[in-house]
């Protein structure tokens, strides 16, 4: 489309409709079989496509060179003279149609040049838009990632602290009594006062080894197994974790004669004790958390922390078990024990290190969570009889 730039754009702008409706004239006359009412139309579509072109001036330059060129070649008799009053009412009807032609094209093309106009205004608003948007996502992903910085410090603080306060305490406690008197302390005590220091260590160890081997797909499982009791491993799990659910009420329900556990058991402890502190998170106050025991099959034994939360989706069941992932919009019931979504990791790599697994189901009350951990049993000497003379039957 023609710029109107300089005054030589401009005098360009209105010599071509002259131009063309000249040359539209010229060749409409040279055909002979080309009547009044034919040519009408072909020179307003000359003035039409004009205006569409080049505006609403040249429009109208064109549309009085259209009715000149009408009236000089097809009104009687030929040339600029009109004699009968019909040919100058046609004359007058072409030259008024050609004009509001001319005009409703130029128009059209001035409002489709707003709408262009308009269009690319808005894509670089909507371009600015972004980009202001994506600069605020950035401050908000930084200030998010301070937080979460913050939140793990604190919870890698809370989670070292308690251990490493327990072994201070015992050898502060072994020290002192050596300096005031030696028998201060009796054999038992200070026997009691080293469980203490290794149970600790080992729990500082086993945080550690969670925090950074979770994510490994194939755990290695430890080269020998303990024989532990199911109820006993419970009950050491509940009365640990008496402090973190005081405000709960928990639950054992352990059947008797269960079979042996072939796991570390102060490894499966921690677990336990994990999931019990997990639920007391977010499960409402006063209520019930269970732990329950139950033989999955001949060599797994099921224990299940169960609790009356606000559950967990299915879809988000195994994203849990990723590390730092927490439900969107979950808080815990006590602002002072927010979640940072690494216990549940750990827990899950424990247990795998025992052979074991962990998943969630929903409870058979359709309420709560219910995290189960599946661990191996110990194998009886039958039963390693048996798994050895299968081969021989089989040959």
């Amino acid at each position: 489309m023609f710029r109107k730039a300089s005054p030589q754009g401009r005098f360009f702008s209105y010599l071509i409709p002259i131009v063309v409706i000249g040359i539209c004239a010229e060749l409409l006359f040279a055909i002979p079989a080309i009547t009044t009412g034919a040519a009408a139309p072909i020179l307003l579509l000359a003035v039409l496509l004009v205006a569409r072109e080049l505006g609403t001036g040249p429009a109208l330059m064109a549309a009085t060179c259209a009715g000149v060129a009408f009236s000089f070649y097809f009104l009687p008799p030929v040339g600029l003279f009109i004699e009968d009053i019909n040919d100058w009412v046609a004359f007058g009807v072409f030259t008024i149609t050609a004009v509001v032609v001319g005009e409703l094209a130029a128009r059209a093309e001035r409002r489709q040049t707003e709408l262009e106009e308009g269009k690319r205004e808005i894509e670089e608003l909507y371009t600015q838009l972004g980009a202001a948007f994506e600069r605020a996502s950035e401050a908000e992903a930084a200030r998010r990632n301070e937080q979460l910085k913050a939140a793990l410090l604190d919870a890698l603080t809370h989670n070292l602290r308690t251990p490493l306060t327990a072994i201070k305490a015992s050898v502060t406690a072994m020290l002192s009594s050596d300096e005031i008197d030696a028998s201060a302390l009796s054999s038992a005590n200070r026997r009691d006062l080293l469980v203490v220091i290794d149970e600790e260590s080992d729990r500082l160890n086993r945080f550690i080894e969670g925090l950074t081997v979770a994510d490994r797909p194939d755990p290695s499982q430890p080269s020998s197994f303990r024989a532990v009791s199911a109820e006993q491993v419970i009950r050491e799990s509940v009365t640990r974790a008496e402090t973190v659910a005081r405000r709960h009420r928990v639950v054992t329900d352990v059947p008797p004669g269960l079979p042996e556990l072939a796991v570390d058991r102060s490894a499966i402890g921690e677990v336990i004790y994990t999931l019990i502190d997990n639920a007391s998170k977010y499960a409402p106050l006063s209520t019930t958390i269970l732990v329950s025991a139950r033989v999955a099959d001949a060599h797994h034994v099921c224990i299940t922390v169960e609790d009356e939360g606000p559950g967990i989706a299915p879809e988000l069941r195994e994203q849990v078990f990723k590390k730092f992932f927490r439900i969107p919009g979950r808080e815990s019931v006590d602002p002072q024990r927010t979640g940072i979504g690494l216990g549940l990791p750990i827990a899950r790599r424990l247990a795998e290190l025992q052979a074991g697994q962990i998943g969630i189901e929903t409870p058979a009350s359709g309420r709560g969570t219910a995290v189960v951990l599946t661990l191996p049993c110990v194998v009886t000497s039958a039963e390693i009889e048996l798994a050895q003379a299968q081969p021989a039957l089989r040959t």
